[in-house]
C-alpha cells in the first residue's frame, strides 16, 4: 500500500469520526421535556431562596466562606435559608454579589423557557421577555445602588442594589454625580419608548379616522413577525380562533419544528455527495426559506379583512352577564347513601343481584353506575324504571341500559337541591373562549359537570321542542348568545321568525349588525306568517345564488369559499363576494305549519336538506312535538334534536325517536340526541336583563346602514303574467340578458342577478319578457328553464326582428 492511499484512507476514517458526532440529541423531543422541567424546578427553587434571603441573608452571610473552603457539612447544619446551603449560596450572589433585588426577575424568565420548552406554547413573546429582563437586571441595580450611596445605607440596605449595582453607582457617581438619575430617566423613557413602540401616542389622530389605531398596531405586530423570520421555513402560523378578539398572532412551535425535520433532511442529502458542498447547500436553504418567509408574509398583510367593514367594533365582555353565588349543587352524603340504599334494596327485592355502584353527582341529576351479576338481563332492569321511582320518591327517575361504551347501568335520579348553570360561568370556561369552531354554541353541563360546546355549523340543523315553561325560550337565547360573544358582524347574520311575538324581539337592537330581513321590510324581526313564507323563500333564491358562486369558484364549501375569497383568488367584478353565516331561527314552527302548512314546510325541508354547504343553517323549536308539526320530511333532515321536558312518551319519540323527554325535571333539563347518542344536559339559565345588557352592548356600537339584505321574492299574486309583458317597453339591459342567457345555456333568474348586478325582481321580469319572445322555455319549477335559442348568431336574427 502506497503512502498516498494510507494518507486519504486515514483522512477519510477522520472524516467519519467527525460526523458521528452531532447535536441532533438538542432536537430530541425528550431533551426538550428534560430541560424544559428542569428550568421550571430552577425557577421554583431561585424564587424561594431569594425570598428565604430576605429573612435570613444576614445570618447565612458568615458562612459563605467555609462553604469556599470546602467545610460543607458544617456550613449546612448552620444554613438558616429554606432551601439550605445551596439556597443560600446561590441567594447570596445573585442578590448580595451581582443583582440584588432585580434578581427577582430571573425566575420569571427561567419558568417561561421551560414552559415553552414543554407545552410549546408562549406564555409571553419569550425573546422580548429576556430583553425586558436583561435591561432592568442593570437598571434596577443601577438605581438601587445610587440610593445606598446617596442615603448612606450601605451596612442596613446596601444589598438591595448588589455588587454589580454598588460598583455601577460608584462609576456613575465620580463621573457624572446626581446627573446618575438623569441617566436613568432617559435610559428607561428610551427603552419603554423602543421596546413598547409607543410612537402612536405622540401621532395625532382625529375621531374620523378610527382605523389609524389598528395601523399602529399592525405596525408593531409586524416588527414582532420578522423577528421570527430567520427561524422558519414556512409561515405556518397557528391562530388560536379562541384568541381571535386579541388580534394578535403568536408563532406556533409546530413551524419551527417542521423547518428543523426540513433542514436536517436537506444536510442528509448534502451528505450524499460531498463534504464540500455542505456550506453551500445550507445558504442556499437559508436563502430559499427567507424568501418564501418574506412572500408569505406578504400575502397575508395583502389578504381581504372582512371585519375591517366594523374596524372600531367590540365584542361582548363577560361582565355583561350574572355573576351567580351561592349556586353550587351540594349533594350531601347521606342523601347519596340514602338513595344507594333504596336503589339496591328495590333490585335486591325482586332478586337482581348487583357487584358495585359508583354516583357521579351531576348539576341536575346524580347518575348511579350499577354493574350487575352475572346472568342478569338487561331488560328485567329497564322494567324497573317506575318500581325504583316509587322507592325513592322522585320525579323523573331514567334508566340508560346500558351505558354507551361501558359495562355498566346507569340509572339517573334528581338531587333534591339543583345547580342553576349561570351564562356567565360558562362563558368564561377555557373551552369556550379558546373554541377553535366555526360556529360554538353552549348547550350546557352533563351529568359529570363539563361543559358542553358544540359546533351548529357541524350539527348542522337544529330541532328543539318542550313543553310550555321547560326553558326552550331560555335555550334560544344562550344559543344566540354564544354565537354574538364568538363572531363578527360581518361573519354571521340571523334571520329571526317569532310568530309568539315577543320572544325574540330582545334581539331587535342587533338589526344593523347581526339580523338579515327582506329589502322594503320596517321590521327585522318577523311575525307575519305571509313574511314567514316570503322570508324561507328568499333562503332559498339566497341558497340557490350562493351554490352559483361556490360552482364558479371551484369549492365545495362555504369554509372554502370565503378562504378562497380572503386569499383574493376570487373576482369581485364577476359577481364573488364574502358570504357570512346565515342562521334561520323559528321559535314556534306549531302556528306557521296550522296556518300556512305546506308553504312553510316544503322551504324548509329545501333549506334543510341542501344549505349546509352554504353556511345556511336552521334552529327550529316548538312546543308541540307532534307528527302533524314535524312532520317526516322535517324531521328526516334535523339529525340534531334537543329536547326539554314533553308532557308524554309519544311526544318523547317524536322528538328523540325514543322515550325519556317525559322523565325530564324541568328548568332547563334537557336531553340531546346526537345520532345514535343521547345526552343529558342542563341548560344554562341566561334572564332577560342579560340578553338586553348584551344586545344593548352591540346595539350602540357603528354597525352596517341597514340590516343585511335577502333576496327579493315575488309570489304567485304580484307576478306579472307572461301574457301581460308589453314587448314595446323592454328593459334597458334586455339585450344584455339575451346574450347571457344564450351563451351560458342556462335560463336562471339568479345567473342574471349575479351577471348583471340587479335585483331579484328586475331578473324575474327579464325572464318573463325572455320567454315572451321565445328564449327561454316555460317556469319548471326548481329547475332552470329551458334555453330554446343555441347559439348567438339565431339570437342575432331574433332581436333584429323584434325590432323591425
Amino acid at each position: 500500500m502506497s503512502t498516498n492511499t494510507y494518507k486519504k484512507k486515514v483522512k477519510q476514517n477522520t472524516k467519519q469520526k467527525k460526523k458521528r458526532f452531532s447535536f441532533n440529541f438538542l432536537k430530541d423531543r425528550r431533551f426538550h421535556l428534560v430541560f424544559g422541567f428542569f428550568l421550571i424546578a430552577a425557577s421554583l427553587y431561585l424564587l424561594i431562596a431569594f425570598i428565604s434571603y430576605l429573612f435570613t441573608g444576614k445570618a447565612d452571610q458568615s458562612l459563605m466562606e467555609p462553604f469556599m473552603e470546602g467545610n460543607l457539612k458544617t456550613s449546612g447544619l448552620e444554613a438558616e435559608n429554606w432551601l439550605g446551603l445551596f439556597g443560600a449560596f446561590s441567594s447570596h450572589y445573585f442578590i448580595f454579589n451581582w443583582f440584588g433585588i432585580a434578581s427577582f426577575l430571573i425566575p420569571p424568565l427561567l419558568f417561561m423557557i421551560g414552559y415553552k420548552a414543554v407545552f410549546r406554547k408562549e406564555i409571553l413573546p419569550t425573546h422580548r421577555v429576556f430583553i425586558f429582563v436583561t435591561f432592568f437586571l442593570f437598571w434596577i441595580s443601577l438605581l438601587f445602588g445610587y440610593l445606598v450611596i446617596r442615603t448612606e445605607q450601605t451596612s442596613e440596605f446596601g444589598f438591595i442594589g448588589g455588587g454589580i449595582g454598588y460598583e455601577l453607582a460608584i462609576i456613575s457617581e465620580s463621573l457624572i454625580g446626581w446627573g446618575t438619575l438623569l441617566l436613568l430617566i432617559f435610559t428607561f423613557l428610551a427603552f419603554i419608548i423602543i421596546f413598547f413602540n409607543i410612537t402612536s401616542l405622540f401621532t395625532h389622530k382625529t375621531a374620523d379616522n378610527p382605523v389609524s389605531h389598528q395601523s399602529d398596531f399592525s405596525n408593531t405586530q409586524s416588527d414582532e413577525t420578522d423577528s421570527y423570520s430567520d427561524n422558519m421555513s414556512t409561515v405556518a402560523l397557528d391562530y388560536d380562533l379562541a384568541d381571535e378578539n386579541d388580534g394578535v398572532s403568536r408563532p406556533s412551535l409546530l413551524a419551527n419544528n417542521i423547518e428543523l425535520e426540513v433542514e436536517e433532511s436537506d444536510n442528509r442529502k448534502s451528505e450524499k455527495t460531498n463534504t464540500e458542498n455542505d456550506e453551500a447547500a445550507g445558504q442556499l436553504s437559508l436563502e430559499v426559506t427567507e424568501q418564501n418567509t418574506e412572500e408569505k408574509i406578504a400575502d397575508r398583510v395583502e389578504n381581504y379583512d372582512p371585519t375591517l367593514d366594523l374596524p372600531s367594533y367590540r365584542y361582548p365582555e363577560p361582565g355583561l352577564l350574572d355573576i351567580l353565588s351561592n349556586n353550587r349543587v351540594h349533594v350531601s352524603k347521606e342523601e347519596l347513601e340514602a338513595n344507594k340504599d333504596k336503589i339496591v334494596e328495590t333490585l335486591i327485592n325482586f332478586k337482581i343481584g348487583i357487584s358495585t355502584i359508583k354516583a357521579t353527582i351531576g348539576p341536575t341529576v346524580t347518575l348511579y353506575e350499577i354493574v350487575p351479576e352475572a346472568g342478569i338481563k338487561i331488560s328485567k332492569i329497564k322494567n324497573l324504571e317506575d318500581d325504583i321511582a316509587l322507592n325513592l320518591a322522585a320525579l323523573g327517575i331514567r334508566i340508560i341500559a346500558p351505558m354507551p361504551g361501558k359495562g355498566t347501568i346507569g340509572i339517573e335520579v334528581p338531587n333534591k337541591n339543583r345547580e342553576i348553570v349561570s351564562m356567565h360561568s360558562v362563558m368564561t370556561t377555557e373551552k369556550f373562549m379558546k373554541s377553535n369552531k366555526e360556529l360554538p354554541i353552549i348547550l350546557g353541563k352533563t351529568v359529570s359537570n363539563e361543559l358542553y360546546v358544540t359546533d351548529l355549523a357541524q350539527m348542522p340543523h337544529l330541532l328543539m321542542a318542550g313543553a310550555t315553561g321547560q326553558g326552550k325560550s331560555v335555550g334560544l337565547n344562550v344559543i344566540l348568545t354564544s354565537l354574538i360573544y364568538k363572531k363578527h358582524p360581518s361573519q354571521l347574520k340571523f334571520v329571526l321568525v317569532d310568530p309568539k311575538m315577543v320572544e325574540l324581539s330582545l334581539f331587535k337592537k342587533l338589526e344593523r349588525h347581526f339580523l338579515a330581513k327582506l329589502p322594503d321590510t320596517d321590521e327585522a324581526i318577523i311575525t307575519d306568517t305571509r313574511k314567514v313564507i316570503h322570508t324561507l323563500n328568499s333562503l332559498c333564491i339566497e341558497m340557490d345564488s350562493r351554490y352559483d358562486l361556490l360552482k364558479d369558484g371551484g369549492c365545495r364549501n362555504l369554509k372554502e369559499y370565503n378562504n378562497k375569497f380572503v386569499k383574493r383568488k376570487l373576482n369581485p367584478e364577476e359577481g364573488h363576494r364574502f358570504l357570512p353565516y346565515i342562521i334561520l331561527v323559528i321559535d314556534e314552527l306549531a302556528d306557521l305549519m296550522m296556518t300556512a302548512g305546506k308553504e312553510v314546510e316544503l322551504p324548509i325541508a329545501r333549506l334543510a336538506q341542501k344549505a349546509r354547504a352554504i353556511g345556511i343553517h336552521l334552529v327550529v323549536a316548538t312546543q308541540r312535538p307532534s307528527v302533524n308539526v314535524i312532520t317526516g320530511i322535517i324531521k328526516a333532515n334535523f339529525p340534531a334534536r334537543w329536547s326539554f321536558r314533553v308532557t308524554s312518551k309519544v311526544d318523547s319519540r317524536t322528538i328523540l325517536d325514543t322515550g325519556g323527554a317525559e322523565q325530564l325535571v324541568g328548568m332547563g333539563d334537557t336531553l340531546l340526541s346526537m345520532g345514535s347518542d343521547l345526552i343529558r344536559l342542563q341548560c344554562p339559565f341566561v334572564d332577560t336583563h342579560e340578553v338586553e345588557n348584551v344586545c344593548e352592548f352591540v346595539g350602540s356600537q357603528r354597525g352596517y346602514e341597514s340590516a343585511y339584505p335577502l333576496p327579493e321574492f315575488l309570489d304567485d299574486d304580484s307576478d306579472q303574467g307572461i301574457g301581460e309583458v308589453d314587448m314595446k317597453n323592454l328593459d334597458p339591459m334586455f339585450e344584455e340578458a339575451c346574450r347571457i342567457i344564450v351563451m351560458n345555456q342556462q335560463g336562471s333568474t339568479s345567473l342574471l342577478q349575479r351577471k348583471l348586478k340587479i335585483g331579484y325582481n328586475r331578473a324575474g321580469r327579464l325572464i318573463d319578457q325572455l320567454e315572451a319572445i321565445g328564449i327561454v322555455g316555460p317556469f319548471e319549477g326548481s329547475k332552470a328553464r329551458e334555453v330554446l335559442v343555441t347559439d348567438e348568431q339565431s339570437l342575432e336574427q331574433l332581436l333584429k326582428d323584434i325590432t323591425r
